[in-house]
């Protein structure tokens, strides 16, 4: 107010000012009708305050309807105003573009580079980059391209459009620049993934004149991350520190703390986050979404539980509901949703509203899920995934198919992300009809094709793959061929050698341009297991040649092929390269003491048994068992016996293994107890196979009639395993009755396995009953049952020598046969001795 009581001029533009900077539209209207009744209407520099105010306040009709009627006056700076109150909303970008039009084609009024600056974002966001080279044709006919303001807008455009060449041009011909033009250049750069030429840029700006603000900290950081340098984010946090204006920048603490987080340095993250002076929100979300990030889930929590007091926003309650998912903590959770709930704001934010779908699917609550679902303002595509996600992962089928039938019904086209949903769940419930029921669909809508990841092809390979239905994956594999990735060949390989087609397998390995190690594990495991050991080995021993160094799953699948060829020599070397590595999985572990056991060296399973400092149930598993292996019981049941007394609780697997060993030994009473136990001690109930171990316990020690009643009293019916053991009990201990009867059992439940025809034939053999030897023999022709070969492998002088039955192909065949001769001859002298004793002791 002036000496007069009036306002002036300069007081009332100053009171719009704050207008526009509060966004005090009512107040602001006021004073426009309070200008109109003093009649300053008419002045211009009060109108200029009033479309300023209008424009900042997105009153954008009150600033058109006062830019019409002062049209007569209106200068550029006028123009300006509007330009930018429209360019300020995204949903007004032909508005402006339409404007700019009528502006440049006027005579009077000119367009300024503060035009160009506000109209050339607006260009980047009309996804056509010929009205954003009009514009620069503009300022290149108008002289304005060589000012920096426009400049610096032309290449963030380009940049932005991805047109990088473009970008440095204007970059290069620019002879002014401005930390703004360097900025410009280096996050354009940055945005196209160009991290080694952003980075080089920001050197030459520090060696030049120009000085980095805090805004090329904060965009040069990321880029240190991306590379994973931890040298060269510390030499900026260096720089930082020797200029006092940055250190204070509360923009840049938090861009460093961010670089920390990303690159997983949470230490130095904690030690700059408790030297800050001034924490803002950003500060709290990053240490927050940073320590969740790297997996310290609980130290996120403690952090939240600082900040709890103050005033949170969706980032906040996005990054904590995604901690109390992993940790499973339901009460943190609920509270943070009942704050969701007392603040409308965050209670209408979509994103807000998918976390806690996806928190509460995550803790297993669906139907806590499910309801909140139904209540999210404005569902979006992410809704309705997350929820599908949800019933998906639970498998409950029939909330899934209504959920998706409800999706179609509204209108919502689903994405790759919710096909992929579909195809996850009906693999898992073996349900291959839909599976291919959603690849139609995917590819009827474009979904499949468009789709630049090849996930959600991967997952229908996988799937038909899996079933073994090698024949659609083989087609899904070649549709994928301009965008298919190591995982596709993956799935393909695994598919292959699912249904033993290791060669198709070989085909596609060799035919990959880029392997990963998972790569190379699939393809030892899937030799060892279609017992192609030598490819497997040779596999292996290739690793190194390709700059890969076989980690804990890599061992694990060569480690069978040691046991199956029984190579000793093999077997130390990978225990070598397993200690040497570090490898401390006790699985791993457990793996060597079993293929230990199989290659008859049981004291090495032992000594690397009692070296274990940290013995679970795999390991005591895999010690009994190779104890078992080697008929020691006793050693076996002192084994169980410390495991028990350790306070670990058996399987059916470690129990099976110690009845195995008692049954090898023939400790029957031993045995007895252990079974008994199984259901009265441990809460178990006995497996078929610890039945069938009881009854060749008891078929062992010759108590074929306790065996018989054994099978008798079970309270399941017994199979043909349990039937087969007790047969061949029979013939050990020549009772025929019993076995006769046992054999009609079991050959009414198992026809094909010729094993059970040949102990039967045996058992008459032994009692001269020929008749039903020629029984037996007869059926086995007219069931054309044929007994393959057996076969046999020892390994001598670090080689591997195999024998198969009938076969005579071994180099050194003469030699051993020689040897065998001269064996069996020592073993008939030692029998005529050894009876010719007994005639004489008899004859005394």
């Amino acid at each position: 107010m002036t000496s007069y009581n009036k306002p002036s001029y300069q007081v009332l533009a100053d009171i719009l000012k704050s207008c526009a900077a509060t966004s005090n539209t009512s107040f602001g209207k006021s004073l426009h009708s309070h200008v109109i009744k003093l009649g300053h209407n008419s002045c211009n520099f009060i109108t200029k305050s009033l479309l300023n105010m209008y424009a900042k306040c997105k009153s954008l009709q009150d600033c058109q309807k006062l830019f019409d009627q002062t049209h007569g006056h209106n200068d550029t700076v006028t123009w300006n105003i509007l330009l930018s109150g429209f360019a300020s909303s995204r949903h007004h970008d032909h508005k402006v573009m339409g404007l700019f039009n009528t502006f440049h084609a006027a005579r009077d009024p000119k367009p300024s580079p503060v035009t160009l600056a506000i109209v050339l974002p607006v260009c980047t966001r009309f996804s056509t980059r010929d009205s954003g080279k009009s514009v620069h044709a503009y300022a290149v006919k108008s002289g304005m391209d060589s000012q920096t303001l426009v400049a610096n807008a032309l290449m963030s455009m380009y940049a932005k459009c991805g047109l990088v060449l473009d970008a440095s041009a204007v970059f290069r011909e620019l002879t002014e620049k401005d930390v703004v033009s360097y900025n410009a250049a280096i996050a354009g750069l940055s945005e196209n993934n160009l991290l080694e030429n952003a980075f080089k840029l920001f050197r030459e700006m520090i060696n030049g004149a120009v000085m980095p603000n805090y805004a090329t900290i904060a965009n040069i950081l990321p880029i240190c991350a991306a590379l994973g340098s931890n040298l060269l984010g510390k030499e900026i946090h260096c720089y930082v520190l020797r200029r006092a204006e940055l250190e204070n920048e509360i923009i840049v603490i938090n861009s460093l703390l961010s670089f920390y987080l990303r690159i997983g340095r949470t230490r130095e993250a904690e030690l700059l986050f408790g030297r800050m002076r001034f924490r803002d929100l950003v500060s709290w979300n990053s240490m927050i979404a940073g320590c969740s990030s790297n997996g310290q889930w609980d130290k996120a929590l403690d952090i939240f539980s600082e900040f709890a007091d103050k005033k949170i926003d969706s980032v906040t309650v996005i990054s904590i509901l995604r901690v109390c998912a992993q940790l499973f903590n339901l009460k943190i959770g609920k509270e943070i949703h009942g704050y969701v709930l007392r603040h409308n704001v965050l209670h209408e934010d979509i994103s807000v509203g998918n976390a806690l779908i996806n928190f509460y699917a995550k803790c297993f609550c669906t139907e806590a899920a499910f309801r909140v679902f139904l209540r999210v303002p404005r569902k979006d595509l992410i809704s309705w995934n997350t929820m599908l996600d949800a019933f998906g992962i639970n498998l409950l089928d029939n909330q899934f198919s209504d959920l998706l039938r409800w999706m179609f019904v509204d209108g919502i086209k689903p994405d790759s992300v919710t096909i992929l949903t579909v195809v996850q769940l009906y693999s898992s419930l073996s349900r291959i009809k839909h599976v291919k029921e959603a690849h139609g669909f995917s590819f009827r809508s474009g979904i499949l094709l468009v789709d630049s990841e090849p996930t959600l092809g991967n997952a229908l390979l996988d799937a038909y793959a899996k079933y073994g239905n090698m024949d659609y994956a083989l087609k899904t594999f070649e549709n994928l061929s301009k965008n298919k990735n190591v995982v596709t060949c993956n799935s393909m390989i695994s598919g292959y050698f699912s249904q033993g087609l290791h060669s198709e397998a070989s085909i596609i390995f060799q035919t990959m341009s880029e392997k990963d190690l998972t790569t190379w594990n699939l393809m030892v495991r899937g030799f060892a297991q279609n017992e192609c050991l030598d490819e497997a080995i040779d596999l292996f021993r290739q690793l190194e040649f390709h700059g890969l160094r076989p980690d804990a799953m890599t061992m694990m699948s060569i480690l069978p092929v040691c046991g199956q060829t029984a190579s000793v020599h093999f077997l130390k070397q990978c225990h070598g390269y397993i200690v040497r590595a570090c490898f401390g999985d006790t699985h791993l572990k457990a793996a060597l003491l079993d293929v230990y056991s199989k290659c008859g060296s049981i004291n090495s399973a032992y000594n690397l048994f009692q070296s274990t400092p940290h013995k679970d149930l795999v390991v005591f598993t895999a010690m009994v068992g190779g104890f078992a292996m080697h008929g020691m019981g006793n050693e076996a049941i002192r084994v169980f016996d410390h495991m028990l007394d350790s306070g670990i609780k058996p399987d059916h697997v470690v129990i099976t293994a110690v009845l195995s060993a008692c049954r090898h030994a023939g400790l029957i009473n031993e045995g007895l107890v252990i079974f008994y136990e199984i259901y009265q001690v441990h809460g178990l109930e006995p497996s078929m196979e610890q039945y069938a171990c009881m009854v060749d316990l008891l078929g062992r020690g010759g108590q074929i009639k306790e065996a018989f009643a054994f099978v008798n009293r079970m309270p399941v019916e017994a199979n043909a395993n349990i039937w087969g053991t007790l047969l061949g009990a029979c013939k050990t201990h020549h009772d025929v009755n019993t076995g006769r009867v046992v054999a009609d059992r079991l050959l009414k439940i198992e026809t094909s396995d010729i094993g059970n025809y040949v102990v039967l034939s045996n058992l008459y053999a032994a009692d001269a009953r020929w008749d039903g030897v020629s029984e037996m023999r007869r059926l086995m022709k007219s069931r054309d049952l044929k007994k393959p070969a057996g076969c046999s492998w020892i390994e001598i002088g670090k080689s591997k020598n195999a024998f198969v039955a009938g076969d005579y192909s071994h180099p050194e065949r003469s030699v051993i046969y020689d040897i065998l001769c001269h064996l069996d001859k020592q073993i008939k002298e030692v029998w005529d001795i050894t009876a010719g004793a007994d005639v004489v002791a008899g004859c005394s």
